[in-house]
């Protein structure tokens, strides 16, 4: 069984991480959903998540890939030591990293993209060192970004696609009748 870790703070932007999970839950994906401080996490629009496992709980080496959803908390992220290590760690494994519309530019920050076909929320793109790719998503290696709020249903069937292959994908695709 495939897992995924994904890690919350105040601020995420709710479309993108709740989208994201329900559609790799839905694939049979195990997703972990963390909180960077405590056991819950609020999103830019007041929904709050609780019952979160703490991210310092969480075996960051029992997984297949890193999802970082997008929202103003990706400063927050990007300024937290143990994050940063977990996605230099998940970088050297060359697991999965996948992250969507600000947190791609945490990965730019790193020099993550340098050399790599990406994107992010337009507006934040910076000279990372790569390629910035006009589209809803954009895999790279072991790099899956995705652009916006916009892209949540293409982002995740990249995802699903990556860990479990192209059948599994189009399985889901079908389930919620996604026709593009």
């Amino acid at each position: 069984m495939k897992k995924v870790l994904c890690v919350m703070s105040d601020g995420f932007e709710e479309l993108e991480a709740v989208g994201t999970i329900a559609l790799l839950r839905r694939a049979g994906i195990t997703v972990d959903v963390c909180a960077l401080h405590g056991d819950q996490a609020c999103g830019r629009f007041q929904i709050c998540i609780s019952d979160l496992m703490p991210f310092e709980d969480a075996d960051k080496t029992d997984y297949d890939a890193l999802f970082l959803p997008g929202g103003p908390h990706y400063a927050t992220l990007q300024a937290d030591e143990t994050v940063k290590q977990t996605i230099m760690t998940f970088a050297k494994q060359n697991k999965l990293i996948c992250a969507i519309c600000a947190a791609p530019t945490i990965l730019g920050k790193m020099g993550l993209l340098k050399d790599k076909h990406y994107t992010c929320f337009t507006s934040m793109n910076e000279d990372f060192g790569g390629t910035y790719v006009n589209a809803y998503t954009a895999q790279d290696g072991n790099i899956i970004t995705g652009r916006s709020a916009a892209a949540v249903i293409d982002f995740a069937f990249v995802i699903i696609e990556s860990l479990l292959g192209k059948e599994k994908a189009d399985e889901v695709k079908k389930s919620i009748y996604y026709d593009k």
